[in-house]
């Protein structure tokens, strides 16, 4: 019997927004798309002479740039949200089963600018001991 409380247990399917926007993505990213892109681009750009290179020629090029450019903003920018949420919820299963690891850096993306600016110096002051460390006590090491 799966576990109520916990939330993985229990996932179901991905909303249609969801499935539609990763499938896009997937195949906007292909070599084959800008191939096909392309070829439109050539198509239109050769039937120039045909529409004596007019208003309507070009308006035709520019709104479909622009409803193509709009929507794969939104799409991208979904997938790229999912992307990096489940990337986050990674790392902080890693941190919570750590033994050792500071658990309270588990919702770092959370933190406005300046909290996040002061842990990180944090850590590059710990990174620079680190080193000035592992340089002295590495022999030939400058």
């Amino acid at each position: 019997m799966p576990d109520k409380s916990d939330p993985v247990s229990n996932l179901g399917r991905s909303s249609l927004f969801s499935r539609l926007s990763q499938t896009v993505a997937r195949y906007a990213g292909k070599p084959a798309t800008t191939f096909i892109a392309l070829a439109i681009i050539l198509v239109w750009a050769a039937s120039g002479p045909i529409f004596g290179f007019n208003d309507t020629w070009q308006l035709v090029i520019n709104t479909s740039t622009t409803i193509v450019t709009f929507l794969m903003v939104f799409i991208i920018q979904n997938s790229q949200n999912r992307d990096t949420a489940a990337m986050q919820i990674k790392l902080d299963e890693l941190l919570f089963k750590l033994e050792g690891a500071r658990e309270e850096l588990m919702d770092l993306e959370e933190l406005d600018e300046e909290k996040l600016a002061t842990i990180r110096d944090d850590y590059e002051r710990r990174a620079a001991k680190a080193r000035s460390r592992w340089n002295c006590s590495v022999p030939g090491i400058t």
